[in-house]
């Protein structure tokens, strides 16, 4: 690939990443799926569509990786979830402290971006709070304080970061085989969980999860197989086009609203390169507003009241602080990680789903108790 494909093949590359964006924006506001509005109606109302519509992506999106992975055009081992350690403690604290963080904030860092787009002030806050904490827990203080103690908790992963790759090595079949078999298990798990119940079969429902099932898996594939290159131009290595991390990606979130605020910050310095995930960022924003002026949905709303406001900002914070020690938010570890069956990603959304539902639990019982 020379220097002119290279760049033709970069601005495709984003394209198409800011059209997938836009489309999840759209799609997200259409159905109002959402991670912590699914864990927020089956503990406090006991229902679980929204649940099994979130299922319903993660398996999609897990057979959809499997099979790209077993056709061979894409390797786990180069995605950003592929690691040698296995960072633990940085997935607990960090899902943990995400998890009660989009409960104070009202959503996580995607439907934050979404309610922004259709006019709500108070996502706005959210997000530059949690994109100046996402920095700092990036580059900053925070970020020191972090490599020096949490980071230095780990289980040595010996190349098995993945569940594929753990089963190969005990099976004796290759990667790609082991692979597959486990997405099979649990994306069949999934898919049954979700259709099993009879009220789950509404076509809105389907829609919402297949829809951002596919489109996680064709991020993955803009990413891990048109954006791929053998040899760049310049270092004569091989390489993945737009990616913050140098690796294969797809949707995420917690960390692009950062980039997004320190390119815009810092944009004349001349180091600052649009990435899929920054590209991403603006995407939901736009395809969630388009969907509101359409549907005539669109609506400013602001805090009601200080406690209002202290309760988003201090969410905004837990959230960018989790979202970039746990290497992701809901979407970025939950459906994108999770695609790839990485541990550290299912250990990420168990602590997620922990912290939201303590949050949501300590929530109603103040309810409960006000006179």
């Amino acid at each position: 690939m020379d220097a002119s494909q290279l760049a033709s093949t970069t601005l495709g590359v984003l394209i198409l990443a800011f059209v997938l964006a836009s489309a999840l924006g759209a799609l997200f506001h259409a159905t109002h799926f959402c991670t912590m509005g699914a864990i927020s109606d089956l503990v406090l109302m006991q229902d679980a569509t929204r649940l099994r519509q979130w299922a319903l992506a993660a398996a999609v999106s897990i057979l959809g990786f499997a099979a790209m992975h077993f056709a061979g055009w894409l390797n786990p081992l180069q995605t950003i979830y592929a690691s040698n350690k296995m960072l633990w403690l940085s997935a607990l604290a960090g899902g943990l402290s995400f998890g009660v963080g989009m409960v104070l904030a009202s959503g996580c860092a995607s439907k934050a971006l979404v309610r922004l787009g259709s006019g709500n002030l108070k996502s706005l806050i959210v997000l530059l709070v949690m994109a100046l904490v996402a920095l700092a827990t990036l580059r900053g203080l925070l970020g020191v304080l972090r490599v020096n103690t949490l980071e230095t908790v780990f289980i040595d992963a010996h190349s098995q970061a993945f569940v594929g790759s753990w089963w190969a090595q005990r099976s004796g079949h290759s990667i790609p085989v082991a692979s597959a078999a486990a997405a099979l298990c649990v994306g069949g798990g999934l898919l049954f969980w979700a259709f099993k119940e009879s009220q789950f079969w509404r076509a809105s429902n389907i829609i919402a999860g297949l829809g951002v099932g596919f489109l996680i898996t064709f991020m993955w594939w803009a990413s891990g197989v048109w954006g791929h290159g053998l040899e760049h131009p310049e270092t004569l290595e091989e390489f993945f086009i737009a990616t913050s991390s140098g690796r294969m990606e797809s949707f995420s979130f917690t960390a692009p609203v950062a980039l997004v605020l320190d390119a815009f910050m810092y944009f004349s310095d001349g180091s600052k390169r649009l990435s899929i995930g920054m590209v991403s960022v603006l995407g939901v924003i736009v395809g969630a507003h388009l969907h509101a002026r359409v549907t005539r949905s669109f609506r400013w709303e602001s805090f009601t009241n200080r406690q209002d406001f202290a309760r988003h900002v201090i969410g905004g914070a837990l959230m960018g602080f989790g979202g970039v020690t746990a290497m992701g938010c809901t979407i970025g570890q939950g459906l994108s990680g999770l695609a790839t069956l990485s541990w550290m990603s299912l250990l990420t959304v168990a602590a997620i789903a922990l912290g939201a539902w303590t949050a949501l639990t300590w929530q109603l019982k103040r309810v409960d108790i006000a006179p």
